[in-house]
């Protein structure tokens, strides 16, 4: 069930998460998070709402999972 797919040394993951509703919440994470992970794409048409980046490493997965969460933006499932 893991959509992972490699790309030079780092990997596209998408993790689902809660409480996004709209374009203001994707915009919010984009406009947080951007600068520290890359390009970052939300997936508003899905239930749970899904996010997409890329990962070059298992430490940099779990910071972004905690900055997640304390935007109001709690994983709960990766993909």
């Amino acid at each position: 069930m893991n959509k992972t797919s490699y790309e030079g040394n780092t990997m596209k993951k998408t993790f689902k998460a809660q409480n996004i509703a709209c374009s203001s919440c994707a915009n919010l994470i984009k406009a947080t998070l951007e600068d520290d992970f890359g390009t970052i794409e939300v997936n508003l048409e899905t239930t749970p709402k899904e996010v997409t980046l890329e990962i070059p490493n298992d430490e940099k997965e779990v910071i972004f999972i905690e900055e997640m969460g304390s935007i109001g933006f709690d994983i709960i499932e990766e993909e």
